[in-house]
């Protein structure tokens, strides 16, 4: 059984080694395990957590390169299989911080990672799994949303049922049609996750308490809303806590995120109370955007409780994570 178990988006990464340099001036670029579902995975493992994903590639030679970098860091790979005719998808983006980060997916028309078939799904794995992560883009196109139809049936409901929001446009015909798809889904997990892009596009507003109560009255037993500079909001049916950002140096924003929703994982599985959840998912995040990369940036757990500081210990685990203990 997997402490945290994703599904979806999966790529490479090409970012630039030049900040504040527009694409067409970049002359160097490192490359990385990229796709937001997969950086949540990376994350969970990274502090200590069983994880994998369901995902999948091209039949090319970045799929060797997915591969690798997946059971490097310490995460399950035996649910994610190539596809023929479609490449691996890679991503690009440009660095100007504090706060511009444009990406550009090669995703047309298609990716891998939007043909997972339902009936090619673990059911049993994804019904055991302690925490399950599915995300809006996985929504955009059939069969994939088929496939995470069938999950959330397996799933019947049960804690930990995690839907990122996870708007990217670019996969939309209309924004509309986002907002009914995550609509069907809602009512299926028990925590929702976005920024206020995502959430307004969710149930349409901004304004953070409202757009948690509103996640809420559709379903979920936890509604997090992250509000960048300004910190994070969480909601619950009893509880309303609001905690300030980590001030940091932001080099990348791109990985704060999914560093932020491993840690959210971590703190879910721990019983920690909502508010020191959320410090801890805030430093992993801050860590996080301090680097250039996602993947390979995130943070263990005792960087992340050191800049966190409230957080306890972590106990020795009873089971050994996937991967051995070196990150």
């Amino acid at each position: 059984m997997l402490d945290v178990l994703t599904i979806g988006r999966i790529g490479v990464d090409i970012y630039p080694l030049q900040v504040a340099t527009p694409l067409a001036d970049v002359e160097t670029f490192g490359r990385f395990l990229g796709g937001s579902p997969t950086n949540v995975a990376v994350a969970a493992a990274r502090l200590g957590l069983r994880a994998g994903v369901i995902t999948r590639t091209g039949a090319d030679a970045f799929a060797g390169y997915v591969h690798k970098a997946l059971r490097g860091y310490g995460v399950d790979d035996s649910h994610v299989h190539p596809v023929d005719g479609l490449p691996t998808p890679v991503t690009f983006c440009e660095i100007f911080p504090p706060d511009h980060f444009p990406l550009w997916f090669y995703r047309t028309p298609t990716a891998p990672d939007l043909q997972i078939r339902p009936e090619e799904l673990d059911l049993d794995a994804i019904a055991a799994a302690r925490v399950f992560w599915l995300t809006g883009t996985g929504l955009c196109q059939r069969p994939s949303r088929d496939a995470h139809a069938a999950a959330l049936a397996a799933r019947e409901g049960r804690p930990h049922t995690v839907l990122d929001l996870d708007y990217r446009p670019m996969f939309w015909s209309d924004p509309r049609a986002a907002t009914a798809a995550v609509a069907e889904a809602l009512p299926r997990v028990t925590a929702a996750v976005g920024n206020l892009d995502e959430v307004e596009v969710a149930v349409g507003t901004r304004d953070p308490d409202r757009a948690a109560d509103l996640l809420l009255e559709r379903g979920p037993r936890l509604a997090v809303v992250k509000l960048g500079p300004e910190g994070v909001l969480a909601r619950t049916a009893t509880e309303c806590v609001r905690v300030p950002p980590v001030p940091v140096e932001v080099v990348n924003g791109l990985g704060a995120g999914d560093a932020f929703g491993g840690a959210l994982c971590l703190g879910l599985l721990r019983g920690w109370p909502l508010e020191r959840t959320l410090r801890f998912a805030n430093a992993a995040g801050a860590i996080v955007a301090s680097r250039l990369a996602c993947s390979a940036a995130m943070p263990d757990y005792a960087e992340t409780a050191a800049l966190a500081r409230d957080v306890p210990p972590l106990p020795a685990p009873s089971t050994p994570a996937l991967g051995g203990e070196d990150r």
